[in-house]
């Protein structure tokens, strides 16, 4: 039987294409998970978009639907190097943002991060033009505040195994607020908590995107420790209406934590995914990994005062969809692979 692969998300409620018609956007990163599907909604409100890409954890298969849209233009370029491109905004969404790509080449990421940001800073300034830096929940670290809220300064190993993402997205931070306060650059900054859906990398290495390949394949689905460390997880079409409005909300320039705060447990994830796909994979435990967060849960009170905003779908909402996905890419996979 035929699977719906990819739902149509939600049209946002009260940011209708006026706000973008004719701006002209950049996103970074922009053939990646999250950046693809910003690019699809940017140009459904009327923007010009171009996306910028190394492709060294994006896929043009999130954007090939794009490709002959005259609104739409791709580049390949590493923003570790600067570019100028004229542009009204700028989301800066490049960093590979799984434990797995980053831990890859440390240095790497470390560069992505603080050069990345002082490019974009840097053509923000020179155009007057607004840019968005995508921070994360990472920079709390191990919280020893539950929730979080964007006050926390957080708890973070600066010479662990992690720290090539997290620091780096704590000085990206830094750079937009001393941008900000010495040159006056119009910045925007979000903490983006667990995020999942359709268009993740079947190489992923998140929680999600694990959970769902092993249980799709009847492989055994790892957990690590116990299984008791929380995670608050949110669909991306959430997630991008929180962005949308923040990018265009006036003088907001943050940091705002955008995620679900609705908490699960590891092992209460990995249950549902089994359930729902229907697998005969059993649970099984490793040590934990260094660093890994005890608990991680958004106190969203900012986004839901400022922007009006909070998640709509819940988990087992946002799973289906997510499973179908990967479904599809696994069985195209293993067609192209026999």
């Amino acid at each position: 039987m035929k699977r719906q692969i990819e739902r149509r998300v939600p049209q946002w409620s009260c940011w209708e294409g006026k706000i973008l018609s004719r701006k002209r956007i950049l996103v970074t990163g922009g053939a990646g998970f999250l950046g693809s599907h910003l690019c699809d909604r940017l140009i459904e409100g009327g923007a010009e978009v171009i996306c910028l890409d190394n492709f060294f954890t994006g896929n043009k298969r999130n954007v090939a639907h794009l490709l002959s849209n005259p609104h739409f233009e791709i580049v390949r370029h590493d923003i570790v190097h600067p570019i100028l491109v004229e542009v009204d905004q700028i989301y800066n969404f490049a960093c590979p943002a799984s434990p797995v790509h980053y831990q890859y080449n440390p240095v790497k990421t470390v560069k992505t991060n603080v050069m990345g940001a002082i490019n974009m800073l840097g053509m923000a300034k020179r155009l007057r033009a607004r840019v968005l830096q995508a921070s994360t929940s990472e920079v709390y670290g191990d919280p020893k505040v539950h929730p979080q809220t964007e006050s926390y300064w957080g708890h973070v190993n600066p010479i662990g195994i992690r720290s090539c993402y997290d620091e780096g997205k704590r000085i990206a931070e830094t750079l937009m607020m001393d941008y900000h306060r010495q040159n006056g650059v119009d910045i925007r900054i979000v903490r983006i908590f667990n995020t999942y859906g359709p268009r993740m990398a079947v190489n992923d290495g998140r929680v999600v995107s694990n959970f769902i390949v092993q249980a799709l394949r009847n492989e055994p689905i790892t957990i690590y420790g116990e299984g008791t460390q929380t995670r608050s997880f949110c669909y991306v079409s959430d997630l991008l209406e929180g962005i949308w409005r923040l990018m265009n909300t006036e003088g907001l320039a943050g940091p705002v934590n955008i995620g679900n705060p609705n908490e699960f447990t590891i092992r209460e994830l990995a249950e549902l995914v089994i359930e729902m796909t229907g697998s005969r994979s059993e649970i099984v435990r490793r040590p934990l990994p260094q660093d890994d967060p005890v608990q991680r849960q958004p106190d969203i009170s900012l986004a839901k005062a400022k922007l009006g905003w909070e998640p709509a779908v819940q988990l087992r909402e946002g799973l289906k969809p997510t499973i179908d996905y990967f479904d599809k890419v696994l069985a195209e996979d293993a067609a192209t692979a026999g």
